[in-house]
């Protein structure tokens, strides 16, 4: 046979072999163009079986849908009142909106409604079955604010508006998350699946699972790439603590280890006394230059093991070193798993540095001076190819997990 066959598959007869004339090869080439457009198009139909909204209230749902997803939203402007993007991933369509802090705002097709603080979202048209709610649940007066919007979702499932939902919660740092409960579909309420950050002692890898806590989205942090510099050029510092320093804490622990072997000169570090939540511009991109320039990151446990910090060294290629110690609450030892803190970087094998006791410390400072160049540009590989691959599975899980939930849910 001529080598010119029609696209369909090689044991597929062609019945315009042989010498075409111009018209028959023009019409042959329609044919097939069709042929192959109607096959995407139903692929596509057949792959994208789930349409989901991702609505985020909490600055936790730019992790997800930037960093996890490496999606984009418009517009660019940070400070715009609503943002939306949109992406296939898995058989599922995504579309996402993320709110300005103290607006209300849902979008549904292409209208969005935002009202503020005080007012309570209206009822409309809804266009999607499927629902990811992005809360916020660190204090007292984000639950009220979450619980809004549960009892909202909830009468547009009684409604039939909507027929699934999801939950990432931005959980309480000492894992006091039983406000939740009621809402599972396990306890009688209409929330399919829970995704929560730290390590919640429910945390079953059945409905409830466990989330990473992602960098500071908060405060702009970026998504990064790591560049040829990142990876290759030597770095001034050891290590770096940028931080407060909070009374009677291993911190203080920490800084007095640092100072006793001068070993605060060969790290940059700058101590405050009080938290601040609010970042200038100049302290941010101090912050920033000193994870670039360091070798490790030191993280000492805070009121949660688990801290941004941790996430934001490996986007800059500078190695977490992790205090291991479950911090106090309710956080901790599940059905699922028995080596707590940090249980799902662990799992993940992240390649952290992790240690008991700063008393520690200087020992791996020792081992730090001694290494080559060459040794931390593979160690600092390592840690950034880890880190995509950790948003990357993490990425993989959740849509699995969504489509296993929702799809298997409509057949029954």
């Amino acid at each position: 046979g001529s080598p010119e066959r029609a696209a369909l598959g090689n044991e597929e007869w062609n019945p315009w072999e042989g010498d075409e004339k111009s018209e028959q090869a023009a019409s042959r080439r329609r044919y097939e163009a069709n042929l192959e457009m109607i096959k995407n198009a139903r692929s596509h139909l057949e792959q994208t079986r789930l349409r989901v909204q991702i609505w985020g209230k909490a600055a936790i749902g730019l992790y997800l849908w930037q960093h996890i997803f490496e999606g984009h939203l418009q517009p660019a402007d940070v400070t715009a009142q609503w943002r939306e993007g949109s992406q296939t991933a898995g058989k599922t369509y995504f579309r996402s909106i993320i709110c300005l802090k103290g607006v209300y705002c849902l979008c549904f097709g292409f209208h969005c409604f935002i009202t503020g603080p005080s007012v309570v979202p209206g009822y409309f048209s809804v266009e999607t079955e499927n629902v990811v709610l992005v809360l916020n649940g660190r204090e007292k007066a984000k639950i009220a604010y979450a619980t809004q919007w549960l009892h909202y979702v909830q009468m547009l499932i009684q409604t039939h508006k909507i027929q699934h939902v999801a939950v990432v919660l931005l959980g309480n740092e000492q894992c006091n998350n039983e406000w939740i409960q009621p809402y599972l579909k396990r306890h009688g309420g209409f929330v399919n699946l829970l995704f929560v950050t730290y390590d919640h002692a429910l945390v079953n890898e059945e409905d409830i699972f466990q989330w990473p806590l992602g960098v500071a989205t908060y405060r702009n942090f970026p998504v990064l790439e790591p560049s040829w510099s990142m990876l290759h050029n030597p770095r001034s510092y050891l290590c770096n603590f940028l931080g407060t320093v909070y009374k009677n804490s291993s911190r203080e622990t920490l800084m007095e280890i640092l100072k006793q072997d001068g070993l605060d000169k060969l790290c940059w570090i700058s101590a405050r006394e009080q938290w601040q939540p609010q970042e200038t511009n100049e302290s941010f991109k101090n912050y920033q230059e000193a994870l670039l320039q360091s070798d490790l990151t030191l993280c000492p446990v805070g009121i949660n093991t688990e801290c941004y910090r941790i996430y934001e060294a490996c986007s800059y290629g500078s190695l977490p070193v992790v205090e291991d110690v479950m911090t106090p609450g309710d956080c901790g030892n599940s059905s699922m798993y028995h080596s707590a803190p940090l249980q799902l970087l662990k799992t993940m094998g992240a390649p952290f540095i992790f240690i008991k006791d700063w008393k520690e410390l200087p020992a791996v400072l020792e081992r730090e001076k001694k290494m080559s160049l060459q040794e931390k540009i593979q160690r600092r590989k390592k840690l950034t190819e880890w880190y995509q691959n950790f948003k990357a599975w993490m990425r993989q899980k959740f849509v699995n997990t969504l489509e296993n939930s929702f799809l298997s849910s409509d057949k029954g």
